[in-house]
């Protein structure tokens, strides 16, 4: 397939790297430009006036001066659940705590007692379509995390339902073992019991299933201790699974600093942070990955970017898509929502929900950026002024098409 008349071609690299502090404000386009797509990928891109279309033998598609830019890549989502929980959304919004709602059972032990009565062909039949939604607004790759099981047998079923959603969608997809996300009430007092479930009863069927590419843990006051963390993140290691870290997220809880130490791929949320977290990810391979939507939906301050940024940090963006604090999968609007309370340009904000949010699932090989012999994961904008029109008018669906594999959806 030839794409002609593409008003601006964006993301082009060549040879893309991990982008950091003031690398992430560059964002590389053509302008009117032609893209050629062979199969699954992108063979080669230009200029329309370099473009001889006289002896064009391949399908044309008239992009009618359209946008495009790399799909989405979404490196931190839970989007395999059972149900919702808008119930304790008109608690929350009454004023109720989060901390009163979980001691209620609700938060995540509501959603892992939903899970554990939910079939594992409901569960599937869930998150397929959420993921078929997400698809439509741009979404070409996204990491999956377990975590609302809570148990040995849903902590596995979560995880052969991604397994299965890897095998039928023509999404990347990539899958995270977060059965380290609380402590299910029956091991409340007795920790070590249920981390020693995580090791000796999880993670050899894990491993021997191929199940999960990364191993997390919700290392936080109330959570997971540091120790606790890094005995858990040394078990996963010897499985083959890579660290993710969800960090500070309502404290200085050192998950950044334990990330940092076991070269985690990436460390998410990121809500609370001072000098001495910047300063370690300033001098590390770990992405900060900053998840606003979340910060957005429980009223909390908001990652500081634009410190971070100054730092020389590498930042990508995710959604955390799940049904207790962030249950929406709109990257277009995490988007507006980081350039309208974070102050990132609409540049970097892009590039850290393409490009860096492929290297944060360790896709970038394959997707994040518009480079030949990568899969054509494309976005088609509506007719739009210029690019900065996509966060600005953050109430309007400007995605007119997308493509994944080189396929229109």
């Amino acid at each position: 397939m030839l794409i002609i008349n593409i008003k601006q071609l964006v993301g082009i690299r060549r040879n893309p790297q991990l982008l950091r502090g003031k690398e992430m404000a560059i964002l590389p386009f053509l302008e009117n430009a032609f893209l050629r797509i062979e199969g699954e990928k992108i063979i080669d891109y230009g200029l329309m006036k370099d473009l001889d279309l006289s002896n064009e033998t391949n399908d044309i598609y008239d992009a009618k001066n359209a946008f495009v830019i790399p799909a989405w890549c979404d490196s931190h989502t839970h989007i395999v659940y059972a149900g919702s929980r808008e119930n304790e959304f008109i608690q929350k919004i009454k004023g109720v705590s989060y901390e009163e709602i979980a001691k209620n059972g609700g938060g995540i032990l509501n959603s892992a007692k939903k899970l554990n009565e939910t079939s594992e062909e409901e569960l599937f039949e869930q998150a397929w379509n959420r993921i078929e939604a997400i698809k439509k607004l741009g979404t070409g790759a996204i990491e999956i995390k377990s975590g609302y099981g809570l148990s040995v047998a849903g902590e596995l079923k979560m995880l052969r339902v991604i397994k299965k959603l890897k095998k039928e969608s023509d999404l990347l997809i990539k899958a995270t073992f977060l059965a380290a996300h609380t402590y299910p009430t029956l091991f409340k007092n007795n920790h070590q019991g249920y981390i020693r479930q995580i090791i000796d009863e999880m993670l050899p069927i894990i491993a021997e299933e191929k199940l999960a590419d990364y191993i997390d843990v919700f290392c936080e006051e109330g959570f997971f201790s540091i120790a606790e963390t890094e005995q858990i993140l040394e078990a996963g290691k010897h499985y083959g699974l890579k660290p993710k870290i969800h960090a500070n997220q309502l404290h200085l809880s050192g998950g950044v600093q334990v990330g940092v130490k076991h070269q985690a791929i990436s460390v998410d949320h990121l809500e609370t942070m001072g000098n001495e977290e910047i300063e370690y990810l300033k001098n590390s391979n770990t992405i900060g990955t900053l998840l606003p939507s979340a910060a957005f939906f429980l009223r909390m301050a908001y990652p500081p970017a634009r410190q971070m940024l100054d730092a020389n940090v590498a930042i990508a963006l995710a959604s955390d898509y799940n049904p207790g604090s962030s249950p929406s999968g709109n990257v277009p609007f995490l988007i507006a929502l980081s350039c309208i309370q974070m102050k990132m340009t609409p540049e970097e904000a892009i590039n850290a929900t393409t490009l860096n949010g492929a290297y944060a699932m360790e896709v970038a090989n394959e997707v994040g950026s518009i480079t030949k012999g990568k899969l054509a994961n494309l976005i088609f904008t509506k007719n739009m002024p210029s690019l900065a029109y996509l966060p600005y008018s953050f109430g309007e669906n400007l995605i007119d098409q997308v493509m994944i594999r080189g396929k229109f959806q």
